[in-house]
């Protein structure tokens, strides 16, 4: 036991390198929040004049990233009429970026043990009511056949803070998840979310083929990171606050970023996200995030501080952060995950969503082992939306949205610089289009209740007529590719 503490010890101190980050600090020293300057925009202008906010939603229409003294604005409006207009144009932004598909995709927890002590989550080390958990290779496969079965083709791999799951096993589990097929049954994309790390290691989760490295700053604000963080390599904020600047440095072109809400104020918090975007923009040739997060607090097993939280997030604020986020920054991705009930899902889709997750479990080895319930002790939280996928993709669809599972652009190269540039341009909706319907015939196909693929089969028409009439050069190499979809042929894409 003793030499085990002495080796997690030494894997704690070689974990940071100060070095790593020095060359994004500014001349100061000092990180990219500037806590006084937000909060000065934040009182600067109460209430503005309604058609400054609606030349702000039309910079956003034309996929421009707004400033920070222009979300101020946004975050301070109280006349509702104008946030309906709000609402709309976010819908209206993701539209035209990303047209009416949306991604699905599981979290896999694959290891609970952690050094950290977040005063908000269950892993944390002093938990002693926490079960926990590190899966074998072998544990891992039977996790993704499970995922597999249903149709799933996109997974974020979750991963504690602990050298029981440092870079070697991240890079074994990947690589098992990648090799585990079943008929049709497989996962193109792996997303990574996990702690921050060196340069050099990021550089082997590179060569694993990631998609796209999630990390969280929590919050931006330094006082609260500081008091929800007391201990830990998490304790240091700007390791983590740069972890997506190191990730891009180590050639991890698609990165996102996200703030847990309820723990400081919610229109603080889009400032530091908006800010985060700017300055991965400024060091990386316009590179922004590829998604945003906005998660919310959650019950968690002898977590006590969830109920203390001062800031708590209504759901009708949560809906306008949503939607400024959304015209914030109108070329990235925006998940909202299963921590949040269906009514309140179905209402934000709207909003500008554009990925979500579907018959999410997050106890560590939960898909394999089947439980029908959810298990405190084994999960960072407890999770409010537990449908499954084919559920899920049977309301979208009758909402009106295709559920795409296409991982094309990362195969062929439109990720990083040649993906924001197809974004911002409008033109990335199309191959998402195209793409969108062809994957979903092949999950309608593979796996689909009858009631899901009639429903689907539905849509799909509307697409095909809305493809023929606004792409007649590609239609026909289309069609050429939905006959063989139809016929049996997988994985066929733009």
């Amino acid at each position: 036991m003793e030499k085990v503490q002495i080796d997690l010890n030494r894997w704690i101190k070689e974990s940071v390198r100060e070095e790593e980050i020095k060359s994004f600090l500014g001349s100061s020293g000092n990180d990219f929040i500037n806590e006084e300057e937000i909060e000065e925009l934040l009182r600067k202008e109460r209430d503005p004049e309604p058609q400054k906010i609606r030349d702000i939603i039309q910079k956003s229409l034309s996929i421009e990233r707004l400033n920070p003294d222009e979300t101020v604005a946004l975050l301070n409006v109280e006349d509702e009429e104008l946030w309906a207009e709000i609402f709309q144009a976010a819908g209206e932004v993701k539209k035209r970026v990303y047209d009416n598909r949306i991604v699905t995709f599981a979290p896999l927890y694959l290891s609970n043990f952690c050094i950290n002590s977040c005063l908000y989550c269950a892993f944390r080390k002093e938990n002693k009511k926490a079960k926990r958990r590190r899966l074998t290779l072998e544990e891992v496969k039977k996790e993704t056949e499970s995922l597999v079965s249903t149709g799933h083709k996109r997974l974020i791999v979750v991963y504690g803070e602990h050298s029981l799951s440092d870079i070697d096993y991240m890079v074994d589990t990947i690589r098992i998840i990648y090799e585990t097929k079943i008929g049709n049954g497989e996962i193109r994309r792996v997303n990574v979310n996990a702690a921050p790390m060196t340069v050099e290691k990021l550089k082997r989760l590179k060569e694993a083929g990631i998609g796209t490295y999630q990390v969280f700053q929590e919050t931006y604000h330094h006082k609260t990171y500081k008091r929800v963080h007391p201990a830990g390599i998490k304790s240091n904020y700007k390791w983590r606050l740069y972890a997506l600047h190191r990730a891009q440095a180590a050639g991890i072109d698609d990165v996102a970023i996200g703030a847990l809400f309820d723990l400081y104020d919610w229109r603080f918090e889009v400032m530091g996200l908006v800010y985060h975007t700017i300055d991965l923009e400024k060091h990386f040739s316009g590179i922004g995030p590829h998604t945003i997060s906005f998660p919310r607090l959650e019950p968690a097993a002898n977590t006590p501080f969830i109920q203390k939280t001062k800031c708590k997030v209504s759901d009708a604020d949560f809906k306008k952060l949503i939607a400024v986020i959304r015209l914030s920054v109108p070329y990235t991705g925006m998940i909202l995950t299963a921590r949040e009930p269906a009514n309140l899902r179905r209402e934000a889709l709207h909003l500008g969503i554009t990925q979500t997750d579907a018959s999410t479990k997050i106890g560590v080895g939960a898909y394999s082992e089947n439980s029908g319930s959810q298990i405190p002790e084994r999960q960072q939280f407890l999770l409010s939306d537990t449908r499954s996928l084919d559920e899920v993709i049977r309301e979208l669809a009758e909402m009106g949205y295709i559920t795409s599972f296409c991982t094309a652009g990362y195969r062929c190269g439109r990720t990083g610089q040649s993906i924001m540039n197809l974004l911002k341009t409008g033109k990335e909706r199309w191959f998402c289009k195209l793409n969108a319907v062809l994957t979903f015939r092949e999950w309608l196909d593979d796996f689909a209740t009858e009631d899901t693929k009639k429903i689907g089969e539905n849509l799909i028409k509307k697409e095909i007529i809305e493809i023929e009439q606004n792409l007649p050069g590609l239609f026909p190499k289309f069609m050429e590719h939905y006959r063989k979809i139809e016929n049996g042929e997988r994985d066929i894409y733009f």
